[in-house]
């Protein structure tokens, strides 16, 4: 059967897109019983079609009501009409053609239009899943072939929005979780064994994110279904340790490696040797998180912190779960990877170039509350959760917003300077007080030491300005211990009952 050329879709409008929808759509139809169109044309026919289902407008003409097949002399009329099950039909013609498996070619080219339409009319998810198609995917994504896996992971991926689809059944009876683990498994190999600076073909990019999206909405969705898929784990980590990172860095697949292991079981009892925990392997436990934190050292230079509200958040939550499952060791390199350290002291924290003090910058974000909220979660974590070792560790400038709004009682010895013990955080010192370390005394408010402030060489106050500031300190320390989330003395008043204020004349 002769296929009449015509212009692409972006090239018509109107009641011309409508036509020519229809036109295709009833070839379409009227090949899947005749069987009247050979290979070429076929794939001919449905690449036209895809074109139309590449942006919103087109794609709801492809759907449309208002496009109605007709196969009276094997051509189109765009009509009025109350068909009402024209839609679903437009649907199940893409879906027999997406899985006829006896002509490969056309039926990759009719996944490409089905995975279009249910990426941009939302509408459609569940007519596939209506009509059984969802099964057929999952059957599909068991073959070793990369376009395969990209178009049927992406078509899992989008019906598992918008359904009624229990996926209980597609693990059940069709090994979800096993083709999920063998294809990631696959790109694990290629990584492991290819020459250094050979890059990945797009198709197996594309493949790998498409998969990596499906485990991560399996096992978040599902949760009691992460214990088969975290057989992937040590795969996940194989891919990340080998692939070669980009500029900017977070970009596919090397983010939804990262969002891939949230989710996960990291603390390794689901795997067949809980013992080896793939996360810290014993040549070198610290491999797969200095890796992770190169990357993140990466992405804070060169992101904007508006970027890294999205791309950014999931890398710091990924470190602070692998820092409770961490051993020992592995926890105290990542101390002292990621908290300021002791020789960043001289000026008050955050305020120098290294990565701890653009890491701790973050948690003031004013752009980006999420990656705010993580960064400073990870460093209480870090902290052992322990509110005085938060404040000594990172200085209560920065410590007091995460603990306030997480109603954390803060050490009021930070505002004294007390001289109580503090717990042990990211200085292992931990008979040292709050307000010293390394036998240096510091201020807790800024982390500073105390030694290498800045002296004020200024005229010196008058005692008219000495009691104003006085009276605002009272107001602001009053204020402060209203409410209750501070244990603090107000210094004015101590002064006062220990008679040291003198009345000016």
């Amino acid at each position: 059967m002769a296929i009449k050329e015509s212009q692409p879709g972006s090239e018509l409008s109107g009641s011309d897109q409508e036509k020519e929808i229809g036109r295709l759509m009833s070839i379409l139809e009227l090949d899947l019983g005749e069987e009247n169109l050979n290979l070429t044309e076929r794939v001919a026919t449905l690449s036209h079609l895809k074109s139309f289902i590449r942006t919103p407008g087109h794609a709801e003409l492809v759907f449309s009501e208002n496009v109605r097949i007709s196969l009276t002399f094997g051509r189109a009329q765009a009509v009025s009409t109350e068909l009402t099950g024209f839609l679903p039909q437009g649907v199940k013609i893409l879906c027999q053609h997406s899985y006829d498996d006896r002509f490969l070619d056309s039926s990759r080219e009719a996944l490409k239009c089905l995975a279009n339409a249910l990426l941009i009319e939302s509408k459609t998810r569940q007519m596939v899943v209506d009509l059984g198609y969802a099964d057929k995917a999952a059957i599909k994504l068991r073959n070793d072939n990369r376009e395969d896996e990209l178009l049927n992971s992406r078509i899992l991926f989008l019906v598992s929005y918008d359904k009624t689809l229990d996926f209980n059944e597609l693990f059940d009876n069709n090994d979800l979780a096993g083709s999920i683990n063998r294809n990631i498994a696959r790109h694990a190999y290629y990584y492991s064994n290819s020459e250094k600076g050979v890059s990945p073909s797009s198709i197996d990019t594309m493949a790998l994110s498409e998969t990596l999206k499906l485990l991560f909405n399996m096992a978040q969705f599902y949760p009691h279904r992460a214990t088969a898929l975290s057989r992937s784990i040590p795969q996940i980590l194989i891919i990340l340790s080998n692939i070669q990172l980009p500029s900017p860095p977070l970009q596919q697949p090397i983010n939804y490696l990262i969002n891939s292991l949230l989710n996960l079981d990291l603390d390794n009892q689901s795997l067949d040797e809980p013992a080896a925990n793939p996360l810290f392997p014993e040549n070198d436990q610290n491999h797969h998180a200095n890796r992770l934190i190169a990357i993140l050292d990466a992405s804070i230079r060169q992101y904007k912190e508006e970027q890294l509200e999205t791309l950014g958040t999931p890398l710091v939550s990924l470190l602070q779960k692998i820092y409770v499952t961490a051993p020992t060791s592995v926890k105290k390199h990542l101390r002292a990877s990621l908290l300021p350290s002791n020789d960043e002291r001289s000026q008050p924290l955050g305020r120098s170039d290294t990565f701890a003090s653009r890491l701790l910058r973050l948690s003031t974000s004013p752009v980006a509350p999420n990656l705010r909220e993580c960064v400073s979660s990870l460093m209480f974590e870090l902290s052992d959760q322990n509110p005085t070792s938060f404040v000594r560790n990172v200085g209560y400038g920065f410590a007091s917003g995460f603990l306030m709004s997480h109603d954390i009682p803060a050490p009021g010895f930070s505002l004294q300077g007390d001289g109580l013990g503090a717990a042990s955080g990211g200085i292992d010192d931990a008979g040292e007080t709050l307000t010293r370390v390394d036998g240096q005394e510091i201020n807790p408010i800024t982390g500073q030491r105390t030694d290498m402030e800045p002296v004020d060489t200024g005229p010196e106050m008058t005692d008219m300005e000495k009691e104003r500031e006085a009276e605002r300190l009272f107001v602001l320390f009053e204020r402060l211990k209203a409410t209750g989330l501070v244990g603090v003395v107000n210094p004015v008043e101590r002064a006062l009952e220990q008679g040291r204020l003198e009345e000016l004349e």
